[in-house]
């Protein structure tokens, strides 16, 4: 039951995993949504293209969402929203950066006329009976934001992804005087980021990756590749810095890159010397000492800039030996593999590669554990919820504010899907909501569920064999086959015994049924796929899937 006065924290992502991250704020009539990203697929997650919340909590009341705050511009917080918004259709609210790279994902989308409003820290925007206030916070994106959402039961504070950095490369350092005010003032509630709590001390500066690149940069006398992430615009600073004291022109390759770099420098929050960007087509009209490749690619994905130019299937870079390869990110959870198997093949091909491991080429955006202990410090939230995370983070960060001195029972592991409905007094897990994942493969969105991709698993694990019979409609008689045909199961060719065996069981079983006087299609096609597949996994202890077609004449 409903406390008269409460409010609502469901979050439907980016709990128990990294990425997908989406929190809904309820309070009586008023829904606000903060952040709405995507994730990627996992390794048995065949023919994905991303994975994007379950909002169907929202869609049944919509009518209550007042608007989407973003925080940033990362996609695992903005990256959901095309494929939602249509559904919704509400305002937008975020800072000028997060809504410019915003703009470009709409446009691919074909997403016309919708409603982008432009924030500035400080700003407070009321949406319903809630108000949500901007605060400035360091991150690996310039203009990010922490939020205060003021309600009528109290305070509560999301610092969204953020770490500590007081030398930031673009814009102000986080405005921690302000969250300590808002703790002074009291707050009811913190969600704070979970992702770096198994990391003792504190999260280095981004400052100190530019001092890596000039001194590679500057004892380097080849052309260099750098990979990183596209929204990393403060990363992507540092490397044109260095390039620019080198004399190096500078080429994009990976259309997120391309269109990322494009609307940081429109906007201003890239500054690039004129000449110093050229195109692709024209890295070759200059020696390769004076040419840095910034690309896509740093995990590892199949199809990005740097996985192809791995396999040589680049149509424009082809790798050199001489070549340096920096690959300036540390892989996801769960990419790991993919990472290293781009890092061999480049290995293999002769290139000399540097990666976090080997040098500083990469800092997190998140806090370490003192700079948590910090913003819990300044805030002093009667109740704490870490997120942001998989489920060790938050268990972790949930300990850090117990050696603090919050209480046990004040802290709130939750996973997608809770409710947890907080008064000004008391907080209690209240329920749950649909959440979980939702696929989207090409221009579907949910058609593939589980049982598509278990499909799909069967099919790249043991291979198909279709059994193709042509029937008399009237006599049910064999007219013609059966014919076998093999995908992904045998090559066909040097296993005539085999494909004849299996022809054999399943003319005994038409004859069976004949006798039988089976005419069901379906009954008939089901004895075909069940004695066949004994056989075959009799003979060579293999399953596939098998397709009977039954053509009638």
């Amino acid at each position: 039951m409903r406390k008269p006065n409460s409010i609502k924290i469901i979050p439907l992502g980016g709990l128990g995993e990294v990425g997908k991250n989406i929190t809904v704020f309820e309070y009586k009539n008023d829904i606000i949504i903060i952040d709405c990203g995507m994730t990627f697929p996992e390794d048995e997650m065949l023919g994905i293209d991303v994975v994007i919340p379950d909002v169907t909590y929202l869609f049944k009341n919509k009518d209550k969402v007042r608007g989407v705050v973003l925080t940033h511009g990362h996609e695992d917080h903005i990256g959901a929203l095309p494929y939602i918004l249509p559904k919704l259709n509400v305002p937008i609210y975020g800072t000028k950066l997060t809504l410019g790279l915003l703009e470009t994902k709409f446009k691919e989308h074909k997403l016309n006329n919708v409603n982008m409003n432009i924030v500035k820290h400080g700003d407070i925007i009321k949406l319903g009976s809630l108000e949500v206030e901007f605060i400035r916070t360091s991150h690996s994106i310039p203009d990010s934001s922490a939020l205060a959402i003021h309600s009528p039961v109290g305070t509560i504070i999301h610092t969204v992804d953020f770490k500590v950095d007081f030398t930031p490369i673009n814009g102000d350092v986080i405005d921690l005087s302000r969250l300590g005010e808002l703790g002074n003032k009291g707050v009811l509630a913190l969600l704070s980021d979970s992702t770096n709590a198994e990391r003792p001390g504190y999260t280095m500066s981004e400052r100190t990756v530019g001092n890596t690149f000039r001194e590679i940069f500057a004892n380097h006398k080849h052309r260099i590749i750098v990979a990183t992430f596209a929204s990393n615009v403060d990363r992507v600073q540092q490397i044109i810095d260095a390039s620019e004291e080198n004399n190096r022109k500078i080429v994009l390759s990976g259309r997120s890159m391309v269109n990322n770099v494009g609307v940081a420098m429109e906007l201003g929050y890239l500054k690039i010397n004129e000449g110093t960007l050229i195109d692709i087509n024209d890295m070759n009209k200059y020696p390769s000492n004076e040419i840095t490749i910034i690309t896509t690619g740093s995990q590892g994905e199949p199809m990005s800039a740097l996985s192809r130019i791995s396999s040589s299937e680049h149509k424009r870079i082809q790798l050199q030996p001489e070549d340096l390869v920096i690959i300036s990110a540390t892989p996801i959870p769960g990419n790991e593999k993919t990472v290293s198997k781009v890092i061999n093949n480049l290995v293999e091909r002769g290139t000399e590669v540097i990666f976090e491991s080997l040098a500083d080429v990469h800092v997190s955006g998140h806090a370490c554990q003192e700079e948590m202990k910090l913003i819990l410090t300044l805030v002093k939230p009667k109740f704490f919820i870490p997120v942001h995370g998989e489920y060790r983070h938050l268990k972790k960060h949930a300990e850090i504010a117990e050696s603090l001195g919050m209480e046990r029972e004040d802290i709130f592991i939750l996973g997608n899907g809770d409710i947890l409905e907080l008064s000004k007094s008391s907080a209690a897990v209240a329920g749950t909501v649909p959440a979980g994942n939702i696929l989207v493969d090409g221009l579907g969105i949910g058609d593939v569920g589980n049982i598509v991709l278990r499909d799909r698993k069967h099919l790249s694990e043991d291979g198909l064999i279709v059994v193709v019979v042509t029937m008399s409609k009237k006599e049910g008689k064999v007219l013609a086959g059966p014919d076998i045909i093999s995908r992904g199961f045998v090559y066909v060719r040097e296993s005539e015994d085999l494909m004849e065996e299996a022809r054999n069981i399943v003319k005994d079983v038409l004859n069976e049924c004949e006798k039988r006087n089976i005419t069901d299609w379906a009954t008939l096609k089901s004895n075909i796929r069940d004695t066949l597949r004994n056989h075959l996994y009799g003979k060579i202890k293999r399953n596939p899937m098998i397709l009977p077609i039954i053509m009638e004449v």
